[in-house]
């Protein structure tokens, strides 16, 4: 079950960890082919994750930033970490459903302890909506295949351009708000509840990023009105939120939406032109059920909806009052400082 080549550095693992030569138990937890391997082992009675990243890339920010949250309190206690085996071994957490309006509360307040701690490492990748705001080749090219793909019908893709062009513009000239960030909170297997406590896990994605990439991702799942979102942001602030930080939120969202739109459209429509004519779930039936692990992204068609959602999401909220209304207080706020 554990590839053949990783034996010998998974049993050093365990050595140092437990002081054991070999597991009791274990099962295979692994998602994909293309997934890292994770196994359930059990030592002793007592159950832990074990991790192989087979994934190219770095891997000492990865379990830097994971040890950090542990350390914090934010992530399941780290036994053993090795960045040459590329293995970790980590707490397991049996997760139990978690309510959406438990969640709602209980989600923003660990991410304003997780975004206390002391400053992340640097990342060379950015996979959160905030690499759209940052100018450069890679931007371009970016854009330039969604472009020439032709996904969006032409005065779609006309429509969208141009509000991204509104959002970035607008979002670029805030002053700088970053902090530890884990960056892939938009999937809910990455918030693990075991019936008392919540888990971040996943860290591979962690460096310093604009703290409310991890606050709109989330609220693109669970919050669907202003009265939500004003829990929301007061169980992360720790205060009634202000005008300004509503807005600046509403607006990361937007961009959110529009990053998720433009990456799983095009990977949704990369073996097969997207049906446009199928009917689309609302967005926040498809969050809903997302959130409830009843709908996954393992496949291309789940993709292209996903994609889908989030453009209707964005087409719909740009034409609300609160789009313009967000705009206005963010540049106010610029020209009085």
């Amino acid at each position: 079950m554990i590839p053949e080549e990783k034996m010998a550095a998974v049993t050093r693992g365990l050595k140092e960890a437990f002081g054991a030569g070999a597991f009791d138990e274990i099962r295979d937890l692994t998602d994909r082919p293309t997934s890292n391997r994770a196994f359930r082992i059990v030592v002793r009675g007592s159950a832990y994750l074990l991790r192989i990243n087979t994934r190219p890339g770095e891997i000492a920010r990865h379990f830097s930033c994971m040890r950090a949250a542990a350390e914090a309190g934010l992530a399941p206690r780290v036994w053993y970490t090795s960045a040459e085996d590329r293995i970790s071994i980590t707490d397991f957490v049996e997760a139990v459903p978690f309510a959406a309006e438990d969640a709602l509360r209980q989600i923003p307040a660990a991410l304003r302890t997780l975004h206390a701690l002391p400053p992340f490492p640097p990342s060379p990748f950015n996979t959160t909506c905030t690499f759209l705001l940052h100018k450069g080749p890679m931007l371009d090219g970016m854009i330039q295949k969604f472009q020439a793909s032709k996904i969006l019908p032409p005065h779609d893709l006309d429509e969208f351009l141009a509000q991204y062009a509104r959002v970035a513009a607008a979002y670029s000239s805030l002053d700088p708000d970053t902090a530890p960030s884990h960056n892939d909170l938009f999937k809910p297997d990455n918030m693990l509840f075991d019936g008392k406590r919540l888990w971040l896990v996943d860290w591979e994605a962690a460096f310093q990023n604009d703290r409310y990439v991890d606050l709109a991702v989330v609220a693109n799942m669970l919050v669907a009105e202003e009265a939500e979102e004003r829990i929301f942001l007061q169980e992360y602030f720790g205060a009634s939120p202000g005008s300004y930080q509503a807005a600046r939120l509403y607006l990361m969202r937007q961009l959110a939406h529009i990053f998720y739109a433009m990456v799983y459209l095009t990977v949704g429509a990369a073996d097969k032109p997207i049906d446009w004519g199928e009917p689309l779930p609302a967005y926040s039936d498809f969050q809903r059920r997302f959130w409830a692990h009843e709908v996954n992204l393992g496949d291309a068609h789940s993709k292209a909806i996903y994609g889908r959602v989030h453009w209707e999401e964005l087409r719909h909220n740009v034409r609300q009052p609160r789009f313009e209304e967000a705009l206005r207080i963010v540049a106010s706020r610029r020209s009085a400082s």
